[in-house]
């Protein structure tokens, strides 16, 4: 016995069943943006702790309305000074509650969520995105199936820190970051302290200057402080300091052995800028002598001497850091000299 159905009728039963599917979807959907929320709010700087259970129920779903920007992170190597984990792990929890900030009580903040992965923890995870090296920052997009096609940050963006991390996030999810949102250098009890301090001092501070009895007085001060801006700017002290670069690392082959120089140009030990900032600092003490103080002194042949003196050591000094800097970077400098003179 065959069975008429009414087209209008099979019709309606299709828009009611897509109808329920597209509900249940919006409520599985926003249960899990919901969680996500408030694991956000949980968590540290807003970066989301990630484990083999967490990423199964956040990832497979299909299709999602959220991405994810994932920090690979391993703690038995965050005391590697190459790697830089530590500093890395820092820039990234600033991108993420500037993010967080910035679009607080907008639609763009479900839309994107920052998260980490610890390789102790989540071993198999490491492995769903086939993550090899360290450091490693992923995107993963709302249509992603196979978490290998997410899309990695290049290691060459690591450079500029929370900047570049910002930039990779809003090229990938357009989604604007907005201004990186960095903690004070100075808190506001320690403002207050200071201020307090110094209004306490002042009186003593006018009378001490009216008197012409302080250190900015003293002309050795001035010359200390003036070798010591010197030998700063040309040891690369600044570069040291912003990258946090170590001054030795130990020899990967012999533990017991320390490395002072490294072959390369993209890395500069602390231990390679000090020994040049002295090569430069005898040369500028000795041009220094013998400017203001050389030519005061009557005794030709004491001058000359340590003219002859000061030629030589500037001419090694400027020898070895030549060398130091053929041997780091593998380009050579050579002496030109006119084809008439040869």
């Amino acid at each position: 016995m065959a069975i008429s159905m009414n087209p209008l009728f099979f019709l309606f039963l299709i828009l009611l069943v897509s109808s329920f599917g597209l509900h249940s979807f919006a409520d599985s959907d926003s249960d899990r943006v919901e969680e996500l929320l408030h694991l956000q709010s949980q968590s540290e700087a807003g970066v989301i702790r990630l484990d083999d259970s967490t990423l199964r129920r956040f990832l497979t779903p299909q299709p999602r309305s959220y991405s994810f920007i994932i920090f690979f992170d391993a703690v038995q190597l965050r005391d590697k000074p190459d790697l830089h984990l530590t500093e890395l792990r820092s820039e990234f929890e600033l991108v993420a509650s500037s993010f967080i900030a910035n679009n607080r009580d907008l639609p763009s903040a479900s839309k994107v969520f920052f998260c980490d992965i610890e390789f102790k923890e989540s071993q198999s995870s490491f492995s769903l995105f086939g993550v090899s090296t360290l450091p490693h920052v992923r995107h993963v997009g709302p249509s992603v199936r196979n978490l290998k096609d997410s899309e990695p940050m290049q290691q060459s963006d690591f450079g500029r820190l929370a900047d570049s991390m910002s930039e990779f996030v809003e090229s990938k999810t357009q989604v604007s970051v907005g201004p990186i949102i960095r903690p004070p250098f100075v808190s506001k009890k320690q403002i207050v302290f200071l201020v307090a301090c110094f209004v306490i001092s002042t009186p003593f501070l006018i009378k001490k200057v009216l008197a012409g009895d302080t250190l900015l007085h003293d002309r050795k001060v001035w010359m200390a402080g003036a070798i010591f801006v010197y030998f700063f700017s040309v040891a690369g002290a600044m570069y040291n300091i912003i990258r946090k670069m170590p001054m030795f690392l130990a020899d990967r082959n012999d533990p017991s052995k320390l490395i002072f120089f490294y072959q390369g140009s993209g890395m500069q030990l602390g231990a390679e800028g000090f020994a040049v900032g002295f090569l430069y600092t005898v040369v500028g003490l000795l041009l220094g002598f013998v400017t203001h103080v050389l030519v005061r002194v009557r005794n030709q042949t004491l001058q000359r001497g340590f003219m002859l003196f000061t030629i030589l050591v500037s001419f090694w000094a400027v020898r070895k850091v030549v060398y130091l800097d053929n041997w780091k970077t593998g380009y050579g400098v050579h002496a030109f000299w006119p084809s008439n003179w040869a």
